[in-house]
């Protein structure tokens, strides 16, 4: 076991981020469990499911997911203050982490948001743990903002895509960190079948709601080139990729770990066996890297 405090700093990177479990799991298993973990996101909420004892659970659920199950979590919605209500999603978190308060983890979190009206970076390290991961992955136009003593917050992503920061200034003396937004890559999938509206599955009834026709223009693909969904997730790619390399260039982790997943699409929330994997190894990879810094920092 590392003597020396770890700090994780879990990014953001929507569905990639089942890469998180993989990763948690190698090291864990080599003995480098985080005394810290602060996350982005979809970060925030591995690292914050993880540290309340609901990992097995989160894995076996993400698992689960076919592009039929995605698709019934998305809850579509004109007049919530984002295309999905995200009512479904937050009863989920409810039945896992109801009543569970960020202070009394088992060890030092926060979950990382943008304040919508500032833009400042805002670490939630206190109050009900399901409040903090919806205001982390709240990204903006499809998720609406949620509202925290008055401010409201929207998705961490926007100002701190990997929080190699709050990871170190909460204590981490070896702060390891994970970025998912490789070289500003998108799978071609993105463009041709984005999201877990790609298909005609279902029965005709089902099509033909007023929810389900919103969200077939939204996330379906075209023919004649992105649409709205592809082009969406395109351009977050992008700015998330630039923003990453920003942050850590002024706040640099002592290791990156980074999976190589640009064939998979941000949206691809059915694909985590392989995402948990490529996590796996990518931490297997870093694992040499960590033991000697942790050997140096001892």
């Amino acid at each position: 076991m590392a003597n020396v405090s770890i700090g994780l700093a879990l990014g953001g990177g929507v569905a990639r981020g089942w890469c998180h479990i993989g990763i948690l799991r190698t090291l864990i298993r080599a003995g480098f469990e985080p005394d810290i973990i602060a996350g982005t996101s979809i970060g925030a909420v591995v690292g914050g499911l993880y540290l309340a004892g609901k990992l097995d659970e989160l894995e076996a659920w993400a698992r689960s997911l076919d592009a039929k199950r995605v698709r019934a979590m998305m809850d579509i919605s004109l007049t919530s203050g984002g295309l999905v209500a995200g009512r479904k999603l937050a009863t989920l978190l409810d039945e896992y982490i109801g009543g569970v308060l960020v202070e009394n983890l088992t060890r030092n979190f926060a979950a990382v948001t943008t304040e919508l009206k500032t833009g400042h970076e805002i670490w939630l390290r206190s109050g009900p743990l399901t409040q903090a991961l919806r205001a982390s992955y709240a990204l903006p136009g499809v998720f609406p903002a949620v509202n925290i003593d008055g401010r409201f917050h929207v998705d961490g992503a926007l100002t701190n895509p990997v929080p190699t920061a709050a990871a170190r200034a909460m204590g981490g003396r070896l702060v390891i960190g994970v970025g998912l937004h490789v070289d500003g890559q998108q799978a071609d999938e993105d463009i041709s079948e984005p999201g877990p509206f790609g298909d005609d599955d279902g029965s005709w009834t089902d099509w033909i709601r007023p929810d389900r026709m919103v969200a077939k223009m939204i996330f379906g693909p075209r023919k004649d080139g992105p649409g709205i969904s592809a082009t969406m997730t395109g351009a977050l790619n992008i700015m998330l990729d630039r923003l990453t390399r920003m942050r850590l260039a002024a706040d640099p982790a002592d290791v990156m770990i980074e999976p190589d997943v640009s064939h998979i699409g941000l949206l691809e929330f059915d694909r985590a066996d392989e995402l948990i994997a490529l996590g796996g190894q990518a931490a297997e990879r870093a694992l040499p890297l960590i033991e000697r810094l942790a050997a140096t920092l001892d």
